[in-house]
């Protein structure tokens, strides 16, 4: 994450908390944030200096105007007319950091092979926040190359479940005692 994004993220943030609209906000801004990743040419266009500042603005106020708070549409100007709208996910990103930070709240990616239930979901979370002593968003991820097991990264710490893994551990120690 660059500074930039840093101080913009944290600065809405800031506002947002100043202003009493944390949730509102935040959650507007990963909408737009999913908005921007299934348009990425409509960000182009937000982006591209040829369109004069004036009708770039339109466009913001035209597909945001009227649906999100006037603070996150007046940002998303900012860093459009700063030519830094690349920057908005980092900024969500910020602005998320700075919400769980503030709330106690960990995030936590699960990846494994295969979805797991909402039971199984709700039982990982748990034991993830008795380990963590922290309240648990929980992110699932799908990956093929996950035979079996699951991989799950907690504030920066991996705890690697998976039989490859496994099976990494248990040739590192025959290696140890062959030699």
């Amino acid at each position: 994450m660059t500074q930039t994004a840093r101080m913009y993220g944290g600065s809405l943030y800031e506002l947002a908390v100043e202003e009493q609209l944390v949730e509102a906000i935040g959650g507007q801004m990963e909408e737009i944030r999913q908005i921007f990743h299934e348009n990425a040419d409509y960000m182009k266009l937000l982006s591209e200096p040829s369109i004069p500042w004036e009708e770039r603005t339109k466009l913001i106020d035209e597909a945001f105007g009227s649906q999100a708070q006037k603070y996150l549409v007046n940002f998303i100007k900012l860093l459009c007319e700063r030519n830094i709208l690349r920057e908005y996910g980092s900024c969500c990103e910020e602005f998320r950091r700075r919400y769980n930070a503030d709330h106690g709240i960990a995030e936590a990616v699960v990846t494994g092979a295969v979805a797991l239930s909402d039971v199984q979901m709700e039982a990982l979370k748990q034991k993830l926040e008795k380990i963590s002593g922290k309240k648990v968003s929980l992110v699932q991820k799908k990956d093929p190359s996950v035979v079996a097991g699951l991989r799950v990264e907690l504030e920066g710490k991996l705890l690697d479940g998976t039989v490859q893994s496994r099976l990494s551990g248990l040739s590192r120690k025959l290696d140890e005692i062959i030699v």
